[in-house]
């Protein structure tokens, strides 16, 4: 039988995957409409399409699934530090395997995608908020 901690854990791990998953949907909608609409190649429709995924994914996910008063600034400089690393290797990695060795666009969107889950997951939960998850008044938003 898992503890109260383990529950709790379970939970936040949820709700960053369906926060994620909504994140996921602005990300790859938004790719879609620059991919078909623009004669752009694959790295500005993701790179954009990136960018408005991690708004998005942030601010939700610093609200409801960390319950952190974590200092905002400071949060997203970290987040920052992460994406930092995460959008050069992706961009170039996937520009290559979409231009270069002739992926499907989607396929290597939605692989980097899931790469971006798992690690974003743990650099948050282990470094953005580390010490400073739970000590935010939920007013019942658990």
């Amino acid at each position: 039988m898992g503890t109260k901690k383990d529950y709790r854990e379970f939970f936040r791990v949820l709700k960053f995957v369906l926060f994620s998953a909504s994140a996921g949907i602005i990300q790859m909608g938004s790719f879609a409409l620059l991919n078909e609409l623009t004669s752009w190649p694959y790295w500005p429709c993701y790179l954009i399409s990136l960018v408005l995924s991690i708004l998005w994914n942030f601010t939700l996910n610093r609200q409801f699934t960390f319950k952190s008063t974590a200092n905002v600034g400071a949060a997203m400089l970290k987040v920052f530090g992460y994406y930092c690393v995460f959008t050069p290797v992706t961009t170039v990695l996937g520009n290559w395997l979409a231009e270069g060795l002739m992926w499907n666009e989607y396929l290597v969107t939605g692989l980097n995608m899931l790469l971006n889950l798992s690690t974003e997951y743990l650099f948050q939960r282990f470094v953005v908020y580390k010490g400073q998850i739970d000590n935010r008044n939920t007013n019942g938003w658990d």
